[in-house]
């Protein structure tokens, strides 16, 4: 059988090297012991990576961070912005704390896109594609919104949540988690909103 698993997997990495297409290669085993490669992932079927393709180019059609601009993506931002009712600033520190404006970052744990959202997350809010600029800035904002509302508009709280899950927030107490990361992401994130609300 691991003979078997090992020509399986030489057979899917050329199949990956010689193929234009781009999209990341999922490896199922199910119970009877079949092997099955794709390029769907399920938690269900408890898929797991084998390949991470490069993403394509953002098409000329789509927005891109303007040379010479203030910042990068700001008219995304602003629309966003002004469709949840946040300020442009906050948006922007979340976006350069979380991605610093690469549109195609993906973290360790699976989180996607300028706001770095997370597959689950960014099904719940609906963004079809994470690879999106746009989709991904009005899925951010429409969690942060809602984080916002969660934590009685507390600032601190609402990007604590943003970085570690509301649940975990709600664990400590409504307050922010002791986790190291998230102690160094909340005051990043303040800092540089401040900075940008002052025209830094």
């Amino acid at each position: 059988m691991g003979r078997v698993v090992a020509v399986l997997l030489g057979m899917a990495a050329a199949l990956a090297s010689a193929a234009p297409a781009y999209g990341d290669i999922y490896r199922e085993v199910a119970a009877d012991g079949s092997v099955t490669f794709t390029n769907v992932y399920r938690k269900e079927r408890k898929s797991v990576l084998l390949r991470r393709e490069p993403r394509p180019a953002v098409p000329a059609s789509k927005p891109r961070p303007v040379a010479g601009a203030a910042r990068p993506y700001a008219a995304l931002v602003a629309a966003a912005a002004a469709e949840h009712g946040l300020p442009e600033a906050l948006l922007h520190a979340v976006i350069r704390a979380e991605s610093n404006y690469d549109p195609h970052a993906v973290s360790p744990k699976g989180a996607a896109g300028l706001m770095q959202l997370m597959p689950d997350t960014a099904r719940e809010l609906g963004v079809a594609d994470v690879w999106d600029p746009a989709a991904n800035i009005r899925g951010g904002a429409r969690y942060l919104k809602r984080l916002l509302e969660m934590f009685d508009q507390d600032l601190s709280l609402a990007v604590a949540a943003y970085n570690a899950g509301p649940g975990a927030v709600i664990g400590s107490g409504s307050a922010i988690p002791p986790s190291a990361e998230t102690q160094r992401y909340v005051p990043k994130v303040l800092e540089y909103y401040r900075r940008l609300q002052s025209g830094g």
